[in-house]
């Protein structure tokens, strides 16, 4: 490990990840620490900052020694995004829990806000539909309990931030925000990437307490504490988590679009410049955010999908067997026929964000058995991605292939139906660790390792998947989905609309 070594930390919500890349984009070494959550309440999902950081440290301490420290000429940082924490900037101390970007408890917050009818300017203004997934209502909900009258926020005593800040502060320096991390916090205009006056008021959120927002490359502090790692070795970037894989696959122009399935998904890719300058032609269900700053920001259209490795996990609980199991019974399974299951478990995210729809299991008779079920939660990530890629390409927006990463890609059923229903070639990586490998490339461009001619040329190991149904099929596929999505939102089947279209605007229901 001699020749020049970037490190990449992954802060992401079950585990910290390290890799160590060099210059010729290969992965030396890894590293992982795990982190738990707590759900003290229904709907309230929490984290705790020491040990966040802590994992930070336990993973870089299990991928480097003290040998491989002094080769190592920068570090890149990607975080979990939209979870938000405050802490002391005298201390640095925490003085809330994270609360994770699962967190519902700012639901009514929201509605209240609805109801006032504020949704429509907050989102276009921030690019984001008004939902208790941000920053802004979270931020909210913890200054109303600990700086109530918002002293202390006002004098700057206290910071509100978001991980990538809370990590950038334990390494010292004043606080920062990465502009990607920052649009995903409703308090940013997404087109001047700056904090909007009215959002902050609106929010409860002084100006004081924000960290200063940033490009993707800083400058940010360097190195401290961070063992082995020599103290003032530089960070050289960060992104937020979702933005950092699409930075790993190379869509660095409008076209390829990628697709992160975890617990939920993150359908991304690069804005034309068409719909980036006019903003309104994009679909109401598809988020504006920004992917990255390096020269100047580059804006992003988004789906956020609320369940896909989850709706895996809860059909196997279903069942009785684990997810392994599900994924055979579903191999086993040609088709799940007429059967569906639109996983509204908390609601559903993109094109609808409708917290309001339920789950639902529909179409069964007494003659579906355990292997239909298996089928259609597999097919449900297929479909939802399926939705905001149809919105996507409504709004005039170029999709020319899907790129998919994340654990449930592994399937290869799933991933063939995927490209059945998006009728779009699918490539699958090889790489798991694709928003740590996003964020060490862009640290080496930074350091002078990479062009972005070499990391547009990189070698990306992995499996084409190319449609095997016929268009027609496809279209009565996606037309049966859509009428169990119309079930799962209460939404009379006469009120229907063209297949791409979202029943938010046919019905008048939804977060929009």
């Amino acid at each position: 490990m001699a020749s020049p070594l970037i490190l990449a930390i992954d802060q992401g919500t079950s585990s910290t990840k390290v890799l160590l890349v060099d210059r010729a984009g290969v992965i030396r070494a890894r590293g992982q620490a795990s982190i738990g959550q707590a759900t003290p309440n229904p709907g309230w999902v929490e984290q705790d900052p020491s040990e966040i950081w802590d994992s930070v440290r336990r993973a870089v301490a299990e991928t480097v020694t003290p040998e491989v420290a002094a080769h190592i000429v920068g570090v890149g940082l990607s975080t979990q995004r939209e979870s938000c924490v405050v802490w002391d900037r005298r201390t640095g101390e925490p003085l809330s829990p994270v609360l994770s970007w699962q967190d519902q408890r700012t639901a009514l917050l929201c509605e209240a806000i609805r109801g006032a009818g504020q949704s429509q300017q907050i989102r276009r203004t921030t690019g984001l539909p008004l939902d208790p997934m941000f920053s802004a209502a979270k931020a909210k909900w913890i200054l109303d309990r600990i700086d109530p009258d918002r002293a202390r926020a006002r004098r700057g005593e206290l910071v509100v931030g978001t991980i990538d800040a809370f990590l950038l502060s334990r390494l010292g320096g004043e606080p920062l925000i990465e502009a990607g991390n920052a649009s995903r916090t409703q308090l940013v205009d997404v087109q001047t990437c700056a904090f909007d006056p009215a959002l902050l008021d609106l929010f409860g959120v002084p100006e004081g307490a924000l960290p200063r927002i940033v490009p993707s490359t800083g400058p940010f502090p360097t190195v401290a504490n961070l063992l082995p790692l020599l103290d003032g070795t530089p960070v050289l970037s960060v992104l937020a988590d979702s933005h950092s894989a699409l930075f790993a696959h190379g869509a660095f122009e409008p076209g390829p679009v990628k697709a992160t399935q975890g617990t939920g998904s993150s359908v991304m890719g690069l804005l034309g410049p068409v719909v980036a300058a006019n903003p309104d032609r994009l679909h109401a269900g598809i988020c504006r955010t920004i992917a990255w700053w390096v020269d100047v920001p580059a804006l992003a259209f988004e789906g956020n999908i609320r369940s896909a490795g989850s709706t895996l996990v809860w059909a196997a609980d279903l069942l009785g067997i684990d997810p392994a199991g599900l994924a055979r019974l579903a191999a086993a399974t040609p088709s799940a026929g007429n059967v569906h299951l639109v996983p509204g478990f908390n609601g559903l995210g993109a094109p609808w964000w409708d917290s309001a729809a339920v789950g639902c299991l529909s179409g069964v008779t007494l003659g579906s058995g355990r292997g239909v079920v298996a089928r259609a939660a597999l097919d449900s990530i297929a479909h939802q991605i399926a939705d905001v890629i149809d919105a996507v390409r409504d709004s005039g927006v170029p999709v020319s292939g899907l790129m998919v990463d994340g654990g449930p890609t592994r399937n290869e059923q799933l991933v063939q139906f995927e490209a059945d229903m998006v009728g779009l070639p699918v490539f699958r990586t090889e790489t798991a660790e694709l928003s740590a490998l996003g964020t060490a490339h862009l640290a080496g461009l930074q350091a002078g390792l990479f062009s972005l001619s070499d990391l547009a040329g990189l070698e990306r190991p992995g499996r084409t998947f190319m449609p095997a149904q016929s268009e027609a099929d496809r279209r009565s596929a996606r037309a049966a989905w859509l009428g169990a999505v119309r079930r799962a939102r209460l939404v009379p089947e006469l009120q229907q609309m063209p297949d791409h279209q979202p029943a938010a605007a046919q019905s008048g229901r939804g977060g929009n």
